[in-house]
């Protein structure tokens, strides 16, 4: 029997040989290189914290976004990123108070969403202007503020539950005398008349002043608790660039706002 010849590895060839030598410095250089600067993407980051609830950077992009649709602010008047933390901090608040409180029958059914929804489109400034009652002209709205209808009925079904808070935590027990309505309407509607315009008879608009002098009575006992829910919470802001000071955001409004001017 022959003895096994030893192994012996095959020939490499020197271009072969090159080219692994070469592979192998590339290898070991980029080991030891460490990069001056790091090339990092944000994707969000958190700017508040409200009794443990983390508000982001998109959270005030969506809000401003959001916007539009208030009829409260100015037209062609863009929040501010610190108006819009604002008014999510107080969003928060109350959110957190409704969960604690377990008001009963609060949320809205999706057919007071739905009219709300169709009321917005159809009435809303900026959106008549667009003809957002079509829904060729509601799509090109939203697509053009870079909102969806989901989205939008989330926002209409949160200012439905706030409303509604407000209405049972504050409106009940509020009296309107008589002589509120005689002064508001001899101070306040008359005056906005001018000289040969008709005056409409106070018992014509006596309900109607009624309902708005409730509500700014709700208004102020509401801003007043708001305050307090922000004194008494944990508010940390995170981002210094939005701890300076800035002009309020406009409030919810939560009623009418005057008699003459929403005579159709």
């Amino acid at each position: 029997m022959k003895p096994f010849a030893p192994f012996r590895p095959a020939p490499c060839s020197s271009a072969l040989l090159w080219l692994l030598l070469a592979l192998w410095a590339i290898a070991v250089k980029a080991q030891g290189q460490q990069p001056e600067t790091a090339s990092w993407t944000v994707l969000d980051r958190a700017v508040a914290v409200v009794n443990r609830r983390v508000i982001l950077a998109s959270d005030l992009d969506d809000e401003i976004r959001l916007s539009v649709l208030d009829p409260n602010n100015a037209p062609q008047q863009e929040l501010t990123r610190q108006q819009a933390l604002e008014k999510l901090i107080s969003r928060t608040l109350i959110e957190q108070q409704i969960r604690q409180e377990d008001i009963p029958a609060i949320e809205p059914t999706q057919k007071e969403v739905d009219a709300r929804l169709m009321n917005l489109r159809r009435e809303l400034p900026v959106c008549v202007r667009q003809n957002c009652a079509t829904d060729a002209g509601w799509s090109k709205f939203l697509a053009a503020r870079g909102l969806n209808e989901q989205r939008v009925e989330r926002y209409l079904r949160y200012r439905l539950e706030i409303l509604r808070f407000i209405e049972q935590r504050f409106r009940q027990g509020i009296q309107i005398s008589e002589k509120q309505v005689e002064a508001y309407y001899r101070d306040t509607l008359v005056p906005q008349y001018t000289v040969g315009e008709a005056v409409p008879q106070l018992s014509q608009v006596a309900p109607r002043i009624q309902e708005i002098l409730l509500q700014q009575e709700v208004n102020v006992m509401f801003d007043a608790w708001l305050n307090n829910l922000r004194q008494q919470g944990d508010v940390e802001l995170l981002d210094p660039a939005l701890a300076a000071d800035a002009t309020p955001a406009p409030q919810d409004a939560v009623g009418p706002d005057s008699v003459k001017g929403s005579r159709k």
